[in-house]
């Protein structure tokens, strides 16, 4: 699963490092003034007729550089406007992590081990947060987004209300297994869900909520299995 962080994150820096070098090249051409008189060559007369002197962008591998007008280049820079995978991952990430916090405010009164009842308190402290920017996130992008094709029953790592039954009746050292079980399939599907946002999502915020999930979970992870 880290490795498929990994992956997914140089994917998705190497697009944001293209877009942060053509946007650096359009604002160089813009500081250089074109040359006049009967050195004009055919591009620079046609980059000026397009209301500024053209932009060359590299090509991906193996492929030639384009010479771009400021207009088509300042469209290649890709915005940063949410789509409806960042939409989905926010509301849906609320639920997951919403049912996160109803099993680790068991752990207090019914686990056993002490280590359980600090994981539990860390994974609380964590979550609530996380919570809260989604929800502030939402709001300042103008809400939650009517949702097709998804749902939240479905979310990978959701314990089921049978699985949430059996975990509020459980004590001691059975809620300890329980819970530390649950809670790794819990964290393996949120992993599974900021990956899927960081290939498909588009906005940048999202982005970076969604590598602070995967860092963090990843970590609580290998710490719940050692125990």
């Amino acid at each position: 699963m880290t490795r498929l962080w990994r992956i997914l994150v140089s994917k998705r820096s190497a697009g944001v490092a293209a877009a942060a070098a053509l946007t650096a090249v359009l604002a160089l051409a813009a500081c250089e003034s074109a040359p006049s008189g009967a050195e004009d060559g055919p591009q620079s007369q046609a980059a000026a007729g397009n209301g500024g002197p053209a932009v060359v962008a590299p090509g991906k591998p193996g492929e030639p550089a384009r010479t771009l007008s400021p207009e088509e280049a300042r469209e290649a820079v890709p915005p940063d406007t949410p789509n409806s995978a960042d939409f989905t991952y926010a509301q849906m990430m609320i639920v997951h992590h919403g049912q996160a916090l109803e099993m680790t405010a068991l752990a207090a009164k019914q686990a056993a081990s002490t280590q359980v009842k600090q994981v539990a308190a860390r994974i609380a402290a964590a979550q609530q947060p996380e919570i809260d920017a989604m929800r502030g996130w939402l709001k300042n992008n103008g809400g939650p987004r009517p949702q097709t094709g998804h749902d939240h029953g479905t979310m990978p790592g959701m314990a089921t209300e049978a699985q949430l039954a059996q975990l509020r009746d459980a004590r001691g050292e059975a809620f300890d297994e329980l819970f530390l079980k649950l809670m790794i399939t819990h964290h393996q599907g949120a992993v599974t869900m900021a990956g899927e946002v960081l290939s498909e999502g588009n906005n940048v915020q999202v982005e970076e909520m969604a590598n602070d999930v995967i860092a963090q979970q990843t970590a609580e992870i290998d710490r719940m299995r050692s125990m």
